[in-house]
Parts: structure tokens; C-alpha cells; sequence
């Protein structure tokens, strides 16, 4: 383009010159005056070059725009939550929770003339003092460490850690063996201050060991193999059990049904073992067992239960019953049993008892009192049948009516009272006139907090 104007200027200069002829004739003063013109042309022709290269220059494209990043809510790495306590959780799958439990008891216990002495009547005590937490571990695992701190000893109560990702759980630790509903229900939701007598009788209590669980919609599996509690294990302690439970628990619209049985089978591995089978009164504050089989030798023990529950709105029904089988060397076998009936009813509208997995859960009022509510209150009626008397023992039978009060006034507080009518047959421990057959009257109220 810079070339085409040069060119067109002076071809268009050139159109004003005179001819070849003319020119020859010229004058030097002519001469000296067009060279003057051309020069001026020239420097026009320069300046106009100049103006057009600037006018044609492409300036530079500006950068395009960036994208706006993608908005991305970024996921706290450490979120804090309430449970009851507060429950630390991070974005990798670790959690923390400390957990507890505080249970006073004011209880006591009325029995004839020189059956308890001044180790009945009514006293206090800690029934439960609870300290420890629990949590996830990332892949699948959790843990558990609690203690029991009551009346200044210290007793391991859970102590395990899990692994499952589905329906299967394994895990290994001491846990309670899958004896039955009324034991696998937490102190903290049972119906009276003390469970079924049996369970006490016949030794129910957590164990060392390795167990698995399935647990499918309307279907739960459970079983192990175990030593001891940790309180037992010594080198010389090479006891071992196996014990199992199923439980169908079909929802049937707002009905929950449980039907459960559980086995089980333990061998002290030691020829001079020796137990005992007794319950205290339903009452803890007392040491006397008033039925009880004193020490006997045991080679293995067998156990088989069955259990039924049915939750239909606010009312609920449950039993069991416990056949325990005593091997003995060069003795006959004796065959205990233990079981009992109840039923109960949430008198607060709205509230219902809880159940989860195989066991009665938590009584949540609807209408706590921080929300101006009374709670939730809930009454429970009981028959309760140990007999330990079979063959040549005479451990007595005990028959029991008892009746409750349980009120949550918010969900992580209970109160509970009950009151008890006992019976006793073959008495280990006679009156003052020598009777073993006689009626005793217990009570018990509870106050309890957990976290």
C-alpha cells in the first residue's frame, strides 16, 4: 500500500512537467525552482507514508477473559457436633465422642425378722458411674474404651474395636455375649432399676473374645467365641465359650415384632472349677442373695432362651425364657430355669418406647419440658420366675410382681421407680423362726444422665 501512493504521486507530478522538448529549453533558474517543488513533494510524500504505516499498525488482541472458576464448597476439615456430648468429626472419616453415664440409686429391701439384718433395709448408692468414648477410624473401623468408676472401684465394661462396611461387623474386645433381649438392652432403657433375674443368676456378664454380626432389615445374626471377663483372666483362667443368637424382627406397618432364640455353651477348661447360682432381691444396695445354690462343681455349662417382643404405638409386650443346663463330674446334671412376662404403656401422647437392632432403645418425649412439655412417662408391669431347685440342689424359687414408673423429662434424663412383691420358696437364708418360705417387699428409685 506504501508503495502504490509513492508511486501515484509522482506519476501524478510527472503529468505537470513539460515536455522533453520544453524541458531542454529551460532555464537554470527553472531548473533550481522545480527541484525545490520535487524536494517538498518528496517530504509530503514521507510524512503521509508515516501517518498511513501508523494508521495500519494491528493492535495488540487484548487476552481473552479467564473463565470463572466452578464455585466449590469446600468441606471443613474438622466439623463438631452434639450427641448428648459434643462429637468431633474430620473430612477423612475419623470421629471422637466422649461418652458416660451417672445412675444414683436410693433402694430397699423388707424381709421377716433375721433374714438380712443390717444388711437390708434402705441405703444409696452409685449404681453406675460410666466414663469413656468412642468413635470411627477411617476404612470401615470403630472403636470403644468406657469404665465403670462406681463406689471408687474401677470396673472395664466395653472395651472393643469393629470393622465392618456393610451388614457384616466383626469385632473383637470385650462385649457382652448374645445372651438374650432383656440383657442385650442397655442399663440405661430397661424397665425396672434391675434386669430379669436370671440374668444376674446365671452369670450374664461381658467377655474377652471375637465375634461377628449380621444385620439385614428384618434379620440379625449374632455369635462368638470367648474367654472371660477382664477382670478373670489370669494365666491359669482357660475358659472358653460359644455363644449365639438370632433375632427376626419384621416391621409389619407401625407394629415392630422380635422373636429371638440364643445358645450357649461355655467349659471352664478346670477340673476343680466351682460356681454358684444366685440373684440379690432386685434391689443392688443389698449383698443377700436369697435364693442361691451355694458353690457347686461345674464341668460345662449349656444355655438355651427364647424371647418375644411386640411394640404397637404406645404399647409394648415382652418375654423370655432361659433353660440352663449344669454339667457335672460324677453327679447328676441339674437343669435351672429363668424367665419372665411384661407389659407396658407410654401414657404421654405421641411417644412410643424405642427398638433397635434386637433391643429396646430410648424413650424420647415428643414434648420435652425445654420445649414446655412434661416428657414422656411410661408405666411397666412385670412377672419374674427364677427357680434354682433341681434334683439334689436346693438353690429356692423366687416369683416376683413388680411395678414401674419410668418418666424422661428430655431425652438424655430418667427417672425411674418400682416397686417389688417377692416370694420365696427353699429360702437360702431362713428367718429368725427358721421359715424359708416367706414374702419380701422391695423399692427402688433411679436417677440417672448419660452422654
Amino acid at each position: 500500500m506504501r508503495h502504490a501512493l509513492t508511486a501515484t504521486l509522482l506519476a501524478t507530478s510527472m503529468f505537470c512537467l513539460p515536455d522533453a522538448a520544453r524541458a531542454q529549453a529551460m532555464t537554470a533558474a527553472e531548473a533550481a525552482q522545480l527541484r525545490a517543488e520535487l524536494a517538498a513533494l518528496k517530504a509530503q510524500v514521507q510524512t503521509l507514508e508515516a501517518r498511513l504505516d501508523a494508521a495500519t499498525v494491528q493492535p495488540t488482541p487484548a487476552p481473552a477473559p479467564m473463565p470463572a472458576p466452578r464455585s466449590v464448597t469446600a468441606k471443613p476439615a474438622t466439623e463438631i457436633g452434639w450427641k448428648g456430648a459434643p462429637e468431633i468429626k474430620t473430612a477423612d472419616g475419623w470421629s471422637f465422642k466422649p461418652r458416660g453415664r451417672v445412675q444414683v440409686d436410693l433402694a430397699g429391701v423388707d424381709t421377716p425378722t433375721g433374714v438380712t439384718g443390717i444388711r437390708g433395709g434402705t441405703a444409696t448408692e452409685f449404681r453406675r458411674v460410666y466414663l469413656g468414648v468412642d468413635g470411627k477410624i477411617p476404612g470401615g473401623f470403630s472403636y470403644r474404651v468406657e469404665a465403670d468408676l462406681a463406689n471408687g472401684e474401677v470396673e472395664l465394661t466395653d472395651i472393643y474395636m469393629s470393622y465392618g462396611t456393610g451388614p457384616f461387623t466383626v469385632t473383637a474386645g470385650q462385649v457382652k455375649p448374645f445372651w438374650g433381649l432383656d440383657d442385650m438392652t442397655s442399663d440405661l432403657f430397661t424397665s425396672f432399676t434391675e434386669r430379669a433375674a436370671f440374668v444376674q443368676a446365671f452369670g450374664f456378664e461381658r467377655r474377652v473374645g471375637l465375634s461377628a454380626q449380621y444385620k439385614g432389615k428384618a434379620l440379625l445374626l449374632q455369635g462368638g467365641v470367648f474367654g472371660d471377663n477382664a477382670a478373670d483372666l489370669t494365666d491359669s483362667n482357660h475358659s472358653l465359650s460359644i455363644d449365639g443368637r438370632a433375632v427376626f424382627m419384621p416391621k409389619l406397618g407401625d407394629t415392630q415384632l422380635h422373636l429371638g432364640a440364643s445358645g450357649h455353651w461355655r467349659d471352664p477348661n478346670d477340673p476343680a472349677t466351682i460356681i454358684r447360682y444366685r440373684a440379690r432381691p432386685f434391689v443392688h444396695t443389698t449383698d443377700v442373695r436369697l435364693v442361691d445354690t451355694g458353690l457347686i462343681d461345674v464341668a460345662s455349662e449349656r444355655g438355651i432362651g427364647l424371647e418375644g417382643a411386640v411394640l404397637a404405638g404406645p404399647f409394648h409386650a415382652a418375654g423370655e425364657a432361659y433353660w440352663h443346663q449344669v454339667k457335672r463330674s460324677g453327679a447328676a446334671d441339674p437343669t435351672f430355669f429363668g424367665g419372665y412376662a411384661e407389659v407396658g404403656m407410654v401414657l404421654t401422647p405421641g411417644d412410643a418406647r424405642g427398638y433397635k437392632d434386637g433391643a429396646f432403645d430410648r424413650l424420647k418425649p415428643s414434648k420435652p419440658i425445654t420445649a414446655g412439655g412434661i416428657g414422656a412417662i411410661e408405666v411397666n408391669a412385670r412377672y419374674d420366675h427364677l427357680d434354682l431347685n433341681d434334683g439334689a440342689i436346693i438353690g429356692g424359687r423366687q416369683q416376683a410382681a413388680l411395678i414401674g414408673l419410668v418418666w424422661a423429662p428430655i431425652d438424655y434424663i430418667r427417672i425411674t421407680a418400682n416397686y417389688g412383691k417377692l416370694w420365696i420358696d427353699d429360702a437360702r437364708v431362713a428367718t429368725g423362726t427358721g421359715d424359708r418360705d416367706y414374702t419380701v417387699d422391695t423399692f427402688g428409685l433411679r436417677t440417672q444422665i448419660d452422654f
